[in-house]
C-alpha cells in the first residue's frame, strides 16, 4: 500500500515557503494502484523567473560563492546528518511516487544517496581549490577554481532523489546556487529534500525546488540568468537542452540514455552471469539508463546461457511494489507501459523469438501499470530493441562469433554509457574493457556507481561526468593569474 504523502500548496523559491503564481498544481498517481496520492503546486514561468533571480541574487551578491569551501562543506556534512534519520520515509515516498519495489527503493533510491553526500563533501576537502605552478617562460600561474555561476539541475524521474544529490551536493560545494526541477512525476522526494535544506539555514536564494513539466524545463533552461544546465534525461530531450545552450554560449552537463551491452566470454558460468544480469538488466523495474539490456554470449555455448537467463527471469516476483519479496515493480505511468509495450510488439514484428513475458499483465496482477519480465532471443542488433532505449524489463540475447565479433556488436551502437564484461580472467576482461567505447564499465557486475569514480558517457549517451573530481569541476571555472616576480628598487 502507498504511504501516506501529503498535498503540498508552497514551492521552496530561494530558501522560502512561497505561494505559488498561479493555482494550477500537478497529481501524483501511485503506478500501482493508478489512484491519485498527492497534489502538489505547479509552477509558471513567473515562478521559474523568480527563483533564477533569487539564485542570480544570491550567486552575484551573497556570501555563499564567496565562503572558504571548509564552510560550505561543513554545510553539507550537516545535510547529511539530517538526511540520515529520514531514509526509510524516502524509499516509502518513492515507491509511492514512481514503483519502485521496497527493497530497492530502501537500498539505492534512499540509501545510496545519503552515503553519497558525505563522499562529495570529502572529495571536497581534498579538492585543489586554489594551486601554483611554475610558468613555462618563468614566475608563477596561480590557478583558481571559483563557482561557474546560477546552476539548473533537471533531474528525470527514475532515480530522483539519487540524481538530485547527483547534482545538487556538488553545485553546492562548489559555490553555486541552484534551482533544481523534479519530474512532475516525482515530486514528493524533492520536497523532504527542500525540508532538510531548510534546516541548514543557508544564505537567501541559494536553492530552490520548482517541481514542474517540459514547459517548466524549457522556461528555465532558457532563462538568461542562468549560466550551466545539468541535465539527465533523454537523448533527444538533452540535444533540445543542449541547442538552447549553446546559442546562449552557456555550459552544458548532459546525461543522457543508454543501450548497453553485456559482454558475457567464454569462460563465464552460466548461473552466475543470469543472477548478476538480474541486478545488471532488471534494476528498478528496468527503468535505468546503465541497465545492460543487450546481452552478448557466445554462439558456442548459447544455449547454456539462454537456459540459464530464462530460468532466472522466470523466477522474478512481480507485483506489489511494498512487498518485500517483489523484485519488478510498475512502470512509471501508463505512458510508459505504452511505450514498453510497444517495443516487445516491434520486437515479434522483428522477428526475434520472445521467449518469455509478452505485453499481458503479469500473473496475479489486475491493475496498476505492470509489464512482464520479458526476454527474447535470436535477437539480431540491427533490431530496434537492440538499438533503442526501452526502459522498461525487457532483455535482449544476441549470439557472437569470437571476441572481435563481441566488441563490434558492443560498440555498434549509438549510446556509449555503460557495459559490463562476464569472465573468469580478470585480466581477459581488462582487455576486452579497454576495447568497448563507452563512459563506464564493470567486470562481472553493472557498472558500480562510486561517488569517488567519474559518471557518464559518450556519443549519445552525453557530454560531461558527474562524481568524483571530475563532477565537482563540472561546476567550476578555472582562473589563471600569472605572477611575475616582484621587482626590486635600487640598492642603496
Amino acid at each position: 500500500m502507498a504511504v501516506s504523502a501529503p498535498s503540498r500548496r508552497h514551492l521552496y523559491i530561494g530558501g522560502e515557503w512561497v505561494a505559488p503564481s498561479t493555482a494550477d498544481t500537478l497529481t501524483v498517481v501511485s503506478p500501482h494502484t493508478e489512484r491519485p496520492v498527492a497534489h502538489v503546486p505547479a509552477p509558471s514561468p513567473v515562478d521559474v523567473d523568480r527563483a533564477v533571480v533569487a539564485a542570480r541574487t544570491a550567486f552575484d551578491h551573497g556570501p555563499w560563492p564567496r565562503l572558504d569551501p571548509s564552510d560550505r562543506i561543513a554545510a553539507v556534512r550537516r545535510l547529511a546528518e539530517h538526511y540520515r534519520p529520514r531514509q526509510e520515509e524516502l524509499a516509502g515516498l518513492i515507491t509511492t511516487e514512481m514503483g519502485a519495489p521496497i527493497t530497492f527503493s530502501r537500498s539505492a533510491h534512499a540509501r545510496l544517496p545519503g552515503a553519497m553526500i558525505g563522499a562529495f563533501a570529502d572529495l571536497a576537502a581534498r579538492h585543489p581549490w586554489r594551486e601554483t605552478r611554475p610558468g613555462a617562460f618563468g614566475g608563477e600561474v596561480a590557478v583558481h577554481r571559483e563557482p561557474v555561476g546560477v546552476v539548473a539541475a533537471i533531474i528525470p524521474w527514475n532515480m530522483p532523489m539519487f540524481l538530485t544529490v547527483a547534482k545538487l551536493v556538488p553545485a553546492l560545494l562548489a559555490g553555486c546556487a541552484v534551482v533544481l526541477k523534479p519530474s512532475p512525476e516525482t515530486p514528493l522526494d524533492a520536497y523532504l529534500m527542500a525540508e532538510l535544506l531548510d534546516r541548514l539555514d543557508l544564505p537567501p536564494g541559494v536553492v530552490s525546488i520548482l517541481p514542474g513539466d517540459r514547459e517548466t524545463g524549457r522556461a528555465l533552461v532558457a532563462h538568461p540568468g542562468v549560466d550551466k544546465v545539468s541535465f539527465t534525461g533523454s537523448t533527444a530531450a538533452g540535444r533540445q537542452v543542449a541547442a538552447a545552450c549553446g546559442a546562449g554560449l552557456r555550459r552544458v552537463g548532459l546525461e543522457l540514455g543508454g543501450k548497453s551491452a553485456a559482454v558475457v566470454l567464454d569462460d563465464a558460468d552460466p548461473d552466475t552471469v543470469a543472477d548478476g544480469l538480474l541486478v545488471a538488466g532488471l534494476m528498478n523495474s528496468g527503468q535505468a539508463c546503465v541497465a545492460q539490456t543487450r546481452i552478448l554470449v557466445p554462439r558456442s555455448r548459447y544455449r547454456e546461457f539462454v537456459d540459464a537467463l530464462a530460468s532466472a527471469v522466470a523466477g522474478l516476483p512481480v507485483g506489489d511494489p511494498f512487498d518485500p519479496a517483489t523484485r519488478i515493480g510498475p512502470m512509471v505511468s501508463e505512458r510508459q507501459r505504452r511505450r514498453v509495450l510497444g517495443y516487445i510488439e516491434e520486437g515479434r514484428r522483428e522477428g526475434a523469438r520472445m521467449l518469455l513475458g509478452g505485453t499481458g499483465f503479469p500473473d496475479g496482477v489486475e491493475h496498476g501499470w505492470y509489464v512482464r519480465p520479458t526476454l527474447f532471443v535470436d535477437v539480431d542488433n540491427r533490431m530496434r530493441i537492440a538499438q533503442e532505449e526501452i526502459f522498461g524489463p525487457v532483455l535482449g540475447v544476441i549470439a557472437y562469433d569470437d571476441e572481435d565479433d563481441a566488441v563490434r556488436i558492443a560498440n555498434a551502437s549509438g549510446y556509449g554509457l555503460s557495459g559490463s564484461v562476464w569472465t573468469t580472467d580478470i585480466e581477459r576482461g581488462l582487455g576486452v574493457v579497454r576495447r568497448i567505447r563507452s563512459g563506464t564499465l564493470g567486470i562481472n557486475q553493472a557498472y558500480s556507481m562510486d561517488p569517488a569514480a567519474p559518471f557518464g558517457g559518450v556519443k549519445d549517451s552525453g557530454i560531461g561526468r558527474e562524481f568524483g573530481p571530475e563532477g565537482l569541476d563540472g561546476f567550476l571555472d578555472t582562473k589563471s593569474v600569472s605572477i611575475a616576480p616582484a621587482a626590486t628598487g635600487p640598492a642603496e
